[in-house]
């Protein structure tokens, strides 16, 4: 089979503590790019790459992958809970860290579920299984494990794309509130989204980076005219 290019000539930087959006149509690269930053990329057969993806200055393929995914989690469409309880799934990765005592790992439980604006929701019922929760919470469930392990960016692949108005505000409500403790990059084909939630915007096309500004920009003076044509709704 021949070899097709998915991403080229992407020169991007994203600032600490920013929520900087990946926009663009389907087959664009946007989810491409997150796997090729936490490596998940590799498990494809056949995978290359040239260039470097810097982390701080370290290249991310000379850093321990179970390392580089502590420092940079990522959430998908689908939520994924842990079979078993609540508790269980937001004290998995602490627990592979280190050897907490129970109180310490039970406020780190709280802590994290209440990052995740879920603690209310669940505080009487962290003993039950996470797969009783609804969409929106499981969701927000794998935002509260993703911050128990203390990452510096959490990335995010369409995580309200499935979801009620309600449930992706307050993801939404999350990302902003907690900005000043993690970067966040979120691909979304929800320009509003974007507009709402973002710092910066990166525009992809074709598996190119067309256009990256601060949001106000993008989707009001975008220098590109094919961002334009996207964000106006007449590509997509």
């Amino acid at each position: 089979m021949g070899k097709r290019l998915i991403l080229r000539g992407v020169n991007l930087d994203i600032e600490a503590n920013t929520i900087v959006s990946v926009i663009g149509p389907a087959h664009s690269g946007k989810t491409t790019l997150l796997r090729v930053i936490n490596r998940l990329i590799e498990t494809q057969r056949e995978f290359m790459r040239s260039g470097d993806v810097l982390l701080d200055d370290a290249e991310v393929r000379r850093l321990d992958i179970d390392v580089l995914r502590r420092r940079v989690g990522l959430i998908f469409a689908t939520p994924v809970p842990l079979p078993g309880t609540i508790f269980d799934n937001i004290a998995y990765g602490p627990r592979l860290q280190h050897h907490h005592r129970r109180q310490q790992l039970a406020d780190l439980v709280e802590h994290s579920l209440r990052s995740a604006f879920l603690w209310d929701e669940v505080k009487d019922r962290l003993s039950t299984s996470a797969l009783r929760l609804s969409g929106g919470q499981q969701q927000r469930l794998c935002i509260a494990r993703t911050i128990a392990v203390d990452p510096e960016v959490i990335m995010m692949d369409e995580p309200t794309s499935g979801l009620d108005p309600i449930s992706t505000a307050q993801i939404e409500t999350a990302m902003r509130e907690l900005k000043k403790q993690y970067t966040w990059v979120l691909v979304t084909n929800n320009t509003k989204q974007a507009a709402r939630v973002s710092d910066k915007v990166a525009f992809f096309l074709s598996g190119e980076l067309i256009e990256m500004g601060e949001a106000a920009q993008i989707f009001t003076k975008p220098k590109d005219p094919r961002t334009d044509d996207y964000v106006s709704g007449r590509i997509g």
